[in-house]
């Protein structure tokens, strides 16, 4: 078994006297602080607010979030915590909030303003199975309500969904009387002439 230095910090494998622990015990993470001119590493089972862990191979680091008027984040592109009075959305940071959004709840964090709403169920569509609608017995059927006027707090309803408004679908099993695929109409011509013969 390797003897780790009595001269390094806790949960450290390899350290120096003048830059502290060099190399982490696996599973830590090692936290370069600045003194000086000196950067002294430091183990840690997770890293502080304003830093960020990578797991490497070789080593796990603590980073340093870069992320304008972030305190916390998750990595180097999503913000988790915004500096007071800053505004979150999608992992960075604002002084208020996109077009389109605003805050809720009292909270910081940018939500749609954008409100859809739906028309009526539309009818069910054929019986299905991998886009055919013959040869199978259970199949799926597709129905769709499609975004029909939007009203958000600053604008009178509009008479037409914007693009934000997606339809919304729903699926259903339904089963067919079996029919064989390939000989299509001309099938059942000959059978309804049979019937009035």
């Amino acid at each position: 078994s390797t003897e780790v230095p009595p001269s390094c910090s806790r949960g450290c494998e390899q350290c120096s006297e003048y830059n502290g622990c060099l190399k982490c015990q696996p599973r830590l993470f090692i936290l370069l602080e600045r003194n000086d001119i000196r950067q002294i590493g430091v183990c840690l089972a997770s890293c502080p607010e304003g830093y960020f862990g990578v797991r490497n191979p070789d080593m796990n680091k603590c980073t340093k979030c870069r992320i304008d008027n972030c305190e916390a984040c998750f990595s180097k592109s999503f913000c988790t915590k915004c500096k007071e009075g800053m505004y979150s959305h999608r992992g960075r940071c604002y002084t208020s909030c996109p077009k389109g959004f605003s805050t809720t709840n009292g909270t910081m964090e940018c939500v749609s303003t954008v409100q859809c709403e739906l028309g009526e169920w539309g009818t069910w569509g054929p019986c299905m199975k991998r886009n055919k609608t013959c040869g199978f017995k259970k199949g799926n059927q597709i129905r769709t309500r499609e975004p029909i006027q939007t009203s958000s707090p600053d604008t009178v309803p509009a008479p037409v969904a914007p693009a934000t408004c997606t339809p919304e679908t729903e699926t259903r099993r339904c089963t067919v009387p079996r029919a064989p695929c390939g000989g299509g109409g001309k099938t059942g011509e000959r059978e309804i002439e049979r019937e009035r013969g």
